[in-house]
């Protein structure tokens, strides 16, 4: 059976699982376990979470990239705390405002051209005032690799971080995409988030190689307190069998697979890159860096292409187009997809 009448370049959601990671579920899949995460696949999955990040990382593991955010920053908030976030971040345009209505606080958006905050673009948050009757910002929440493509450079993560502390806030990361973020950094996965200073990490596991899964790390596990697990469980996201979660995180995170597939992703980014940029009529937008290509094309063109090939218009107003890669594309993908795309512009 196809799995598609189109092939995808719409997202790294839709990718199939990587071999290793559905024989590591396969292997799980034997005898009786402990539910609720008393079990040994487990125990080694956040061990190697530990060999990571460090072994005062406290480990969480979920089924999705909303409800890591939500969990993540229900732990650390107060109903009336805040948390500040590009208008462009996954928080505030993709979660249905999931965070406001299981924790009460609220997203405060912030406009960027590139949805990447800086400690200018805050600053003016923090001086609203209005005491009560304002919700008083609490945490920043940063997308690794950002929304709008390209990648916060490591130093960029560096100030924002100083910053926050020094203005009493925490930072939430939310890596769906640290692992494309940290080989296009040319950094291990904490050099990109722990070192410079992130508090709580949403680090992602579906969008490279997993049938689902994502993980809330806590760096500093003093800011939540004991609430975490709690948290966990009250947003449905203690999952009852741990063991199959948690055994596609032990095989990501062990022979550097995290890395071979993000590399992989971002190097068939690079390809389309290479392929479409001096077609006529096509205009790439963005830095291209982990594993995504945006650029703007006549309108008509998209819609031959989508008959073809499945993706996304970013800003229909443009129109801008987000093309996707992920640890499956392969090389005869790409230059089918940019071959396509060549006809398409040609025949308008």
């Amino acid at each position: 059976m196809e799995a598609s009448t189109r092939r995808s370049f719409g997202s790294d959601n839709n990718a199939p699982v990587a071999p290793e990671i559905l024989q590591a579920i396969v292997d799980a899949n034997e005898g009786d376990a402990v539910g609720y995460g008393d079990d040994p696949w487990t125990a080694r999955a956040v061990a190697r979470f530990k060999e990571h990040f460090g072994n005062s990382t406290g480990v969480y593991l979920t089924f999705n990239g909303t409800g890591a955010n939500v969990a993540a920053l229900s732990s650390l908030l107060r109903p009336w705390e805040a948390v500040l976030a590009p208008a462009s971040a996954h928080l505030q345009t993709d979660e249905c405002g999931a965070l406001e209505r299981f924790a009460g606080s609220k997203v405060i958006p912030i406009a960027t051209s590139d949805g990447k905050l800086r400690p200018s673009d805050i600053e003016p948050y923090l001086l609203a005032g209005h005491g009560v009757h304002f919700p008083q910002p609490r945490a920043i929440s940063i997308s690794q690799a950002p929304e709008f493509g390209g990648v916060y450079e490591l130093d960029e993560v560096r100030t924002l971080c100083t910053f926050a502390h020094a203005e009493n806030l925490i930072v939430h990361m939310d890596g769906a995409r640290l692992s494309n973020a940290a080989v296009a950094l040319g950094a291990t996965l904490c050099e990109a988030s722990a070192d410079l200073g992130v508090d709580i990490l949403s680090f992602g596991g579906t969008k490279n190689g997993l049938m689902l899964g994502e993980a809330v790390c806590f760096f500093k596990p003093e800011l939540s307190g004991d609430s975490a697990p709690y948290v966990r469980k009250q947003s449905m996201q203690l999952a009852s069998k741990m063991r199959y979660l948690a055994a596609q995180f032990d095989a990501l995170l062990s022979e550097n697979r995290w890395s071979r597939y993000a590399a992989h992703a971002n190097a068939m980014a690079q390809l389309l890159y290479q392929r479409v940029k001096d077609i006529p009529g096509v205009r790439v937008t963005r830095s291209v860096r982990c594993n995504a290509v945006f650029a703007t094309l006549d309108r008509r063109a998209i819609e031959a292409i989508q008959r073809e090939f499945f993706f996304y218009v970013f800003d229909e107003a443009l129109p801008e187009v987000r093309w996707m890669t992920h640890w499956a594309t392969t090389e005869q993908d790409v230059e089918e997809f940019a071959a396509c795309i060549g006809r398409a512009v040609t025949e308008q």
